[in-house]
């Protein structure tokens, strides 16, 4: 099985530049690449923030960007998502609960994606009902379970960006450790590429498709990096998984 993740293309109108970058055409030279290099992959999840205002005009352009992508696509909410303005550009996005959450098996193994917007606030939730959600899917699932998300649950070592993750983090991984079949967890929010464990489950970020964040280890405030935009690549073969970073040009 071969996955994709994007995230944080952080769209508004089209020629409306954030962080000085034009994150449209970003993200379109990211569909190309992705569609010329793996249009075999089985899924491709855009992990969050896919607008940076919220707006309906950030969504419609997110919807005619998109459009030429060959493999198959989830979209998953962020921070500066707007829930009720997405679900109206993509009505028939997969939901559940009232919420931009789902669940696929692909093969021996099912594919979470969580939806931890908690509009108004930078930091991720999931609620009660959420939480039940996710209990229930997991609780079907085979043997092996990803889970994609905006929002991490664990640390990277940076404080600006460990003080907005998910909130209660313990009443996720509770949950997960109940079932014990979570194999990796795949977060965007950060905009950096890290890997490492929590709590014994493998986890990996993604840079971002527009701007990224500054490694700037130990500092008190957020700083905007200009990294090489890129995705991952997830190659899923049996229990073994691989995760490549793939660089992209910009725009």
């Amino acid at each position: 099985m071969k996955l994709i993740q994007v995230t944080d293309p952080h769209l508004r109108r089209r020629g409306e530049l954030v962080c000085g970058l034009d994150p449209a055409a970003n993200l379109e030279a990211a569909i190309a690449d992705i569609n010329r290099y793996h249009a075999d992959a089985d899924l491709v999840a855009i992990t969050g923030d896919l607008s940076d205002d919220g707006s309906a005009a950030s969504y419609r352009l997110l919807a005619e960007t998109i459009g030429p992508l060959v493999p198959p696509s989830r979209l998953l909410l962020g921070n500066h998502d707007g829930r009720a303005a997405f679900s109206a550009v993509f009505p028939d996005a997969p939901a559940e609960d009232g919420f931009v959450q789902s669940a696929t098996d692909v093969g021996n193994h099912r594919l979470l994606f969580l939806d931890t917007l908690d509009e108004g606030a930078v930091a991720g939730r999931l609620c009660e009902h959420r939480l039940a959600w996710l209990d229930n899917r997991l609780a079907e699932a085979p043997a092996s379970a990803l889970v994609f998300m905006h929002h991490p649950p664990f640390d990277i070592g940076m404080p600006p960006l460990d003080g907005v993750k998910l909130a209660d983090p313990r009443a996720f991984a509770d949950v997960l450790r109940r079932h014990g079949n979570v194999r990796h967890i795949f977060a965007g929010h950060v905009h950096r590429l890290c890997s490492g464990t929590w709590n014994g489950i493998a986890f990996s970020t993604g840079r971002g498709t527009n701007h990224q964040t500054a490694p700037l280890f130990g500092a008190k405030d957020f700083a905007v990096g200009f990294d090489t935009p890129a995705y991952n690549v997830i190659l899923v073969d049996g229990p073994d998984i691989v995760v490549h970073a793939q660089e992209i040009g910009r725009a």
